[in-house]
């Protein structure tokens, strides 16, 4: 009915006061950031024709039903599955595509044999640093108004990935003896995306407790990784596949009806909501790969998904960009 924005106009519609046409450009960001994620897997040696071919039907085909599953009415939401802001829908989803799609696009030509090292620290530093800041809008306008629960949105995505950043840093010292500015702004983002489905659902100390829990998965996970063969370039996998999966399970624990929650957790003395957290956690998870596999092995049939080595040691700034 509305494509091509027919009928989107600025009347408000029946999930806030607000004009449709401001609830069509907020859920098209959440749709565009979860295609992008991936490529963080797949960087410098995946063609870009191939990608933008990949990230078109993998909207459609994975993203669209997994948003409408969650939080269109479909079966997870049905089910009681909470999801304030995108763990599942952008984070897991996204994960499962980044780690299948490393492994069918394969390593790149040095990995294994040259460390590849973050070349500018201060632009990672301002990069984590305008995702925070961006993140106040994706986890607090979840909300759909300006009120108490954008307020608690907002404030626990203050504290939460504050903790995972002191864990993380807790964590270097501990295993290298120093703290580092990388780790600490990939501490930053995990603990952002863990906060993410949980942000409108948990207390302040809770999202302090979340925020430092989700810092261990994903940290050994990058630390273990590098030894095997998945050269998921950016670590999306374990930062926002392993961050989402922890902060969806995490709010079945930390959820309560006191702070807008439909029902409460673990802590208040329900174990049911992290078996409903569990189901959406396989069933997005289990989709995403599936279909991110019969996406990629179509796209490698009909055009092929990387450049050549020479291309590729070339560079691909200057081979196709």
């Amino acid at each position: 009915g509305p494509a091509f924005l027919r009928a989107v106009d600025l009347q408000t519609g029946s999930w806030g006061a607000f004009p449709q046409l401001l609830f069509f450009a907020y859920q098209g960001a959440f749709a565009i950031i979860t295609a992008a994620l991936i490529s963080g897997a797949v960087v410098e040696r995946m063609r870009f024709g191939a990608y933008l071919l990949f990230i078109t039907l993998w909207s459609l085909v994975v993203y669209a039903p997994v948003a409408h599953w969650v939080w269109g009415g479909g079966w997870l939401g049905r089910l009681g599955a909470m999801d304030f802001a995108g763990g599942t829908v952008v984070h897991i989803n996204a994960g499962a595509a980044a780690l299948i799609a490393a492994r069918i696009v394969g390593s790149r030509k040095d990995y294994g044999r040259q460390a590849f090292l973050p070349h500018n620290v201060p632009y990672v530093v301002l990069g984590a640093s305008l995702l925070w800041f961006g993140w106040f809008g994706f986890n607090g306008g979840s909300a759909l108004s300006a009120g108490p629960v954008a307020v608690l949105a907002f404030v626990n995505t203050l504290l939460a990935p504050a903790a995972t950043l002191l864990m993380w840093m807790l964590l270097e010292l501990w295993r290298t003896g120093r703290p580092t500015v990388v780790g600490a702004a990939t501490g930053a983002v995990v603990g952002l995306v863990a906060i993410t489905p949980a942000a409108g659902f948990i207390a302040p100390l809770s999202a302090i407790a979340l925020g430092a829990l989700a810092a261990f998965p994903s940290y050994f996970m990058i630390q273990w990784r590098p030894r095997t063969a998945l050269d998921d370039s950016l670590d999306v996998f374990a930062a926002h596949g392993l961050g989402g999966i922890v902060g969806a399970l995490l709010t079945g624990v930390f959820a309560e009806r006191a702070w807008h929650a439909q029902v409460d957790g673990v802590i208040r003395g329900d174990v049911r909501q992290v078996g409903i957290q569990a189901v959406a956690v396989v069933a997005v998870f289990g989709y995403s790969l599936l279909m991110t596999t019969v996406l990629l092995k179509a796209i490698a049939a009909v055009t092929g998904l990387r450049r050549t080595t020479n291309e590729e040691g070339v560079g691909m700034d200057v081979v196709q960009h």
